[in-house]
Order: structure tokens, then C-alpha cells, then sequence
């Protein structure tokens, strides 16, 4: 990652007053910029996150933890957590929790019967552990295992917006067809009485 890319304060400071430097003269720069510890404030919320990360990762024995469940344990926010989150993490709360869980999955297949590790892994059930896993990996757990792996394909253009319908045929309208299937101007209005 280039250092033009990363976020706070002090990212900034290092960019800004690093431009032109000759690399000896870095080392001195680093010194001069970044703080010798964290804020009060920076601990704090470091401390945050990661009690947040502890509980809402799969823990053996316990149930899921809810988000709501967590920011009220942690005293802040609903709002304040997710932010905490995707600064801190990358992802919301709950896309963590779910990661986490198919994380799980996959470090304890090989050992477990599906079921056992779907309650294990705080799913409903297998069904719903299924489903969580092909959303997040693009194929259902067995197959995933069994070596069955979607083929890689390029990505494709993208959706054609405003006068292109699908397949590169204009729009409907713009075809000299009527949006309203037998009547000649626009829709009456609504509730017809």
C-alpha cells in the first residue's frame, strides 16, 4: 500500500512534509512525525475495537453475539460501533461476524459433521450455514472442500443504464412502444376510483 493511501492525521503529516525527501533523510522525518504513543483517545479506541472484535467473533460454548448486544456492552453506540468498525477493520459489525463465522467453518471442517459445526459456528442451522458460506466463498461448503471451485472470469462491462435496455436494444419507450399496454397517454392516477 502506498503511504499516499492511508488514512488520519498523521498519514497526512508524513505525505506532506515527506515529499522530496532523499531517503537518508527519512528516518529523521519518521522521528519528527509520528507520536512516540498513542493518544489517550487513539488507546481508547484501539481498546474499543478490539473488545468488539472479541465479541463478536465465534466464540466456543457462547451464542452469537448481536450488534446491538455489543455496543450496549461496550457503552457506545449502534452508529458509533460501525464506524469503529469499518475505520478500524474495514468492514460494518455484522459483515465481521459473518466473516468470522465462515472463518470457523473453515478451520473446523475437517473435523466436524456439517451440523455440529453450523450450532458450533452460531448458525441457526446447517441450511443457514450453507447459505452464509456460498454468499461469502461463490460455492456451498462440500464443494468448496471437494475441490469444486467456480472458474475465474474476467469481469464484465457494466450494466447498461439510462436509453440501453439489456442486450443493447433501446428501451422500451424509445422503441415507439407504449409503456402502458393499451392506453395512448400516461397512466391515470392513482387509486382509481
Amino acid at each position: 500500500m502506498a503511504l499516499a493511501e492511508l488514512r488520519g492525521r498523521v498519514a497526512r503529516r508524513l505525505v506532506e512534509g515527506g515529499r522530496g525527501l532523499a531517503p537518508e533523510e527519512w528516518a529523521d522525518h519518521l522521528v519528527r512525525v509520528l507520536p512516540e504513543r498513542p493518544s489517550r483517545a487513539e488507546a481508547e479506541r484501539a481498546g474499543l475495537l478490539r473488545a468488539g472484535v472479541a465479541a463478536l467473533s465465534v466464540r466456543p460454548g457462547l451464542p452469537p453475539a448481536r450488534v446491538a448486544d455489543v455496543a450496549r456492552e461496550l457503552a457506545v453506540g449502534e452508529r458509533q460501533l460501525r464506524n469503529l468498525f469499518t475505520d478500524g477493520v474495514g468492514v460494518s459489525p455484522r459483515h465481521f461476524a459473518r466473516i468470522d463465522r465462515v472463518r470457523h467453518v473453515l478451520t473446523h471442517a475437517p473435523t466436524s459433521p456439517w451440523g455440529e459445526l453450523a450450532a458450533a459456528s452460531g448458525y441457526y442451522d446447517q441450511s443457514h450455514m450453507t447459505a452464509d458460506f456460498r454468499t461469502l466463498m461463490g460455492v456451498p461448503p462440500r464443494s468448496y472442500f471437494t475441490g469444486r471451485l467456480p472458474s475465474a472470469t474476467p469481469a464484465g462491462p457494466p450494466a447498461p443504464r439510462g436509453g440501453e435496455a439489456r442486450h443493447g436494444r433501446p428501451a422500451r419507450a424509445e422503441r415507439g412502444l407504449r409503456a402502458w399496454p393499451g392506453r395512448a397517454g400516461p397512466p391515470p392516477p392513482w387509486p382509481r376510483r
